[in-house]
């Protein structure tokens, strides 16, 4: 999964290696968290999955918006955005995508991540180009899709915008318990519209015990390869 509040350290002793996945996209294995961006039953086909169709593509269809705001927990390798990008691309529907990472990527791994196979060669591109400039400033990227990644925790996180759809994607609750506490999690929700959502790789009781208790309808519906379910929320009017 891409994470956001583990810190990275770049040293010899505790790199950050690139190593291949099931499905053979590339994720990134952090050794001083013990922990991979991205599931190793496949990188690609988990965001596809649990972000792209299950979150996007899914509130799109439903809602049919043409503009569509997203707030990403864990911006991480930048995986679920490009592949959100060139579905926004190819529907032409205007994205205006904020990140949050409290610990950017040096941009030399990312791009050795190789994903500009899997969305348009000028999407990648830009990304690649502009990714520092993102951390200050909001990018135009591609046709209508805009990113700024803001370069703090979830919890230092402020904004006054609001957004239609949350990817919530931190490393899992072994490795990062604080990430899935219920202010963490009513925190990430605090930011989604009326009618929004809510997609996350995971399901847990108290995942679910918070939603609902923050105002959600929550649905268990099929997971990403190795998992058996994962949970997408809307949040009620």
């Amino acid at each position: 999964m891409a994470h956001c509040t583990a810190k990275y350290l770049f040293s010899m002793k505790n790199p950050l290696t690139i190593t291949y996945t099931a499905d053979g996209s590339a994720t990134i294995y952090n050794a001083e968290v013990g922990e991979h961006y991205h599931s190793k039953n496949g990188a690609v086909q988990e965001s596809r999955h649990v972000f792209l169709q299950a979150g996007l593509q899914y509130y799109v269809e439903l809602t049919k918006k043409t503009s569509v705001s997203i707030l990403e927990v864990g911006f991480g390798t930048g995986l679920n955005f490009l592949l959100s990008a060139d579905y926004g691309i190819s529907k032409h529907i205007k994205l205006d995508y904020t990140g949050i990472e409290a610990y950017p990527l040096p941009p030399a791994l990312l791009r050795g991540t190789g994903y500009g196979s899997y969305v348009k060669p000028a999407l990648w591109h830009s990304f690649i180009n502009l990714y520092d400039k993102a951390l200050t400033t909001k990018q135009h990227i591609d046709y209508d899709v805009w990113l700024r990644l803001r370069e703090v925790t979830l919890m230092e996180f402020n904004s006054e915008e609001m957004y239609d759809i949350v990817y919530f994607d931190a490393f899992a609750a072994a490795y990062q318990p604080e990430m899935w506490s219920a202010s963490a999690i009513e925190k990430a929700s605090s930011y989604i519209k009326p009618g929004g959502l809510f997609a996350t790789y995971a399901i847990t009781g108290n995942l679910k015990r918070t939603m609902k208790a923050l105002g959600f309808s929550i649905e268990k519906i099929p997971g990403a390869a190795g998992k058996r379910e994962m949970l997408r929320a809307v949040k009620n009017p």
